[in-house]
């Protein structure tokens, strides 16, 4: 994710850390509220401790955003920079100023445009991360199998665009643990006008949840061994693993609302994971308690403890 801020903010991951922290505890507030339901109109009135530290929280990052946009701007004022860029931040900094308001965006826009980026790039990124090492830790053969492939390619070199896309096993691996893990269990869909699903008449303005853990989980689409690590599965791609039905696997959504990030996400794992394979062996520590929990994405309750080994 510090090259990821780098390239979408020109700037340090130092200086993004603090709004990466604020983020990640406003996601626990809503995580833990998420299900509380409270007398419509009594929050003018009365607020409890979480939400008071979320309005905190969500001031402190929308500032903080700003600050970083009103240091671009500064830097075209004295003349450090010839205009506010062409990375992320610059191109909605230049959408905010457009002269055609039909693709115009707002500050507002902006700063939520930023939140998606932090949170998101950073949150599902990590998640997915954390369960490939959990996995490969666990299953030392398809370890050994992805590191035989790492040197096949790379050698002790360090990755390179030509040699991700010649990375056939990790692909197996990395769809298996996002099958086994998804980052995140649920996607929300409004109506945007009544349809009908299946035998259900779905009325206009209202939200469902599609819930891809599910679907990634049933034993009538995957086998009866679904809850087992089988990278095999992907051998020859998604769709024969799917057969030829893709939304049975959406670990990133699915059509236009498909995640932007989903090759950058999966290009970025495979780096960080070849380099790793290329130095360390690794396993599960004793002292590792495997208890999946949900905080937006899910992630390992009590951490991930694992035991590297140079090689």
């Amino acid at each position: 994710m510090r090259s990821d801020f780098k390239t979408a903010f020109g700037s340090s991951y130092i200086e993004g850390r603090n709004i990466f922290q604020m983020l990640t505890r406003l996601g626990v507030l809503l995580t833990k509220n998420l299900h509380h339901v409270r007398f419509p109109g009594l929050s003018k009135f009365w607020k409890t401790a979480d939400e008071i530290e979320a309005e905190k929280l969500r001031k402190g990052i929308y500032d903080a955003i700003l600050g970083i946009v009103k240091k671009r701007e500064e830097k075209v004022k004295t003349g450090e920079a010839a205009d506010v860029g062409n990375d992320f931040l610059g191109q909605l900094v230049k959408a905010s100023r457009g002269m055609d308001n039909s693709k115009k965006i707002t500050i507002d826009d902006l700063v939520d445009e930023c939140k998606t980026f932090y949170l998101a790039g950073q949150e599902t990124t990590n998640a997915l991360m954390t369960w490939v090492v959990f996995l490969l830790a666990a299953h030392p053969n398809w370890q050994e199998k992805a590191r035989k492939e790492v040197l096949h390619v790379f050698g002790n070199n360090d990755p390179d665009s030509d040699g991700i896309a010649k990375l056939k096993t990790m692909s197996m691996i990395i769809n298996e643990t996002l099958r086994l893990y998804p980052p995140v269990i649920g996607m929300s869909r409004q109506v945007e006008q009544q349809l009908r699903l299946g035998k259900l008449l779905l009325p206009t303005n209202i939200h469902i949840i599609i819930g891809n853990l599910k679907l990634h989980h049933d034993p009538k689409i995957w086998g009866e061994d679904v809850l087992l690590f089988k990278p095999e599965r992907f051998a020859e791609g998604i769709a024969r693993a799917t057969n030829n039905n893709p939304v049975v696997f959406i670990p990133f959504s699915f059509g236009p609302r498909i995640c932007a990030g989903m090759n950058f996400a999966t290009h970025e794992v495979k780096i960080i994971l070849s380099m790793i394979l290329q130095r360390y062996a690794f396993k599960l520590s004793p002292a590792y308690v495997h208890c999946p929990v949900q905080v937006l994405t899910i992630g390992p309750k009590h951490g991930l403890q694992v035991i590297f080994q140079p090689l």
